[in-house]
């Protein structure tokens, strides 16, 4: 186990290894909580394997949290909006880093970082939607860094990639002490910052089911790059042997919608694509969604941009399905 304290002066911080000790706030700075971001008192710890991670979670309880790239935890433990006493560092867990095709089926491992997705030239083939979100998530540095799995744990509203994964009918794998289980993205998202993963438990893997002739389109408004979107749609479309829709699913970014839109399957069902039947659904989006008014923009705007990105990626989501059956 090590623990890491910090020793700091004016301008300067080092971190360096010393058992049994607390990261805690100097003297020389406590003057200074007040304009300076600086985390409350905790400890660290680097697990090994998953099981080790299990057994970290169960041992330091409710007070403890797993970090891996960081992006979303670190900040907020800064404003002292979260204050774990333990973090457990699951960045040498490798068994959870890796891209894999089984049947019909694309296991994706809650470790895998932003960039190999984005990267990924067998899951731009399968799941083109990922490409298009992981192209628009931050900058490069948090692309670097953060995870899958992170980014579906922290259930931001504004967090593209659960909008993906409930489009694509993804399902969550998570290990805990009772075992496996199994959950759709319903059952796994609960609400803003809110998910089904237990305390005790670790996100370890998202399985996608591969449909032929498929396809899927994500597009997102956002004030400057990298920035968290004012408003994003994104679509997954399969097409029947007549070129009919077989089945699709739409999902909202930022726009008060937690879930795929209710009904847009039903709408686009058994119809050919067209742009009557693309603003037909999306005026569905629009009256569905919930927006809130803030500084990125009034609520009319964003119903506006909920019609008018919903019509984008299905027409391109209709789009690639129409090449892969020709291909």
């Amino acid at each position: 186990m090590t623990i890491l304290t910090a020793q700091s002066g004016r301008g300067k911080t080092d971190l360096k290894p010393a058992p049994g000790s607390r990261y805690s706030t100097p003297p020389a700075l406590r003057s200074e909580v007040g304009t300076m971001q600086i985390p409350a008192p905790f400890d660290y710890v680097r697990a090994t394997t998953v099981e080790n991670a299990l057994e970290l979670l169960a041992r330091y309880g409710p007070e403890s949290r797993v970090v891996a790239g960081g992006h979303s935890l670190l900040p907020m433990m800064k404003l002292r909006l979260s204050r774990p006493e333990w973090l457990i560092d699951i960045n040498d867990l490798y068994e959870l880093d890796f891209i894999l095709r089984d049947g019909n089926q694309l296991r994706v491992g809650a470790l895998t970082r932003h960039t190999t997705l984005l990267e990924s030239d067998e899951v731009a083939g399968l799941f083109p939607i990922v490409r298009d979100a992981e192209r628009v998530i931050a900058d490069p540095v948090v692309r670097n860094r953060g995870t899958i799995g992170g980014s579906l744990c922290q259930a931001d509203p504004a967090e593209d990639l659960s909008t993906v994964c409930g489009v694509l009918g993804a399902e969550a794998v998570i290990r805990g002490p009772g075992g496996e289980r199994i959950l759709s993205m319903s059952e796994f998202h609960r609400g803003p910052y809110e998910t089904a993963v237990g305390q005790d438990e670790l996100l370890c893997e998202l399985r996608f089911g591969i449909r032929p002739r498929s396809g899927s389109a994500y597009e997102k408004v956002e004030r400057r790059v990298g920035d968290w979107a004012v408003g994003a749609a994104g679509a997954a479309v399969a097409l029947a042997a007549d070129g009919t829709v077989d089945d699709a699913a739409v999902g909202l970014t930022a726009l008060g919608l937690d879930h795929p839109l209710a009904g847009a399957a039903v709408v686009l069902r058994g119809r050919h694509p067209d742009e009557e039947l693309f603003a037909e659904a999306g005026r569905l989006a629009a009256e569905a969604c919930d927006p809130v008014a803030d500084q990125r923009g009034p609520v009319d705007y964003k119903r506006h941009l909920a019609d008018e990105l919903t019509q984008r990626v299905l027409r391109r989501a209709c789009a690639r399905a129409a090449q892969m059956q020709e291909g």
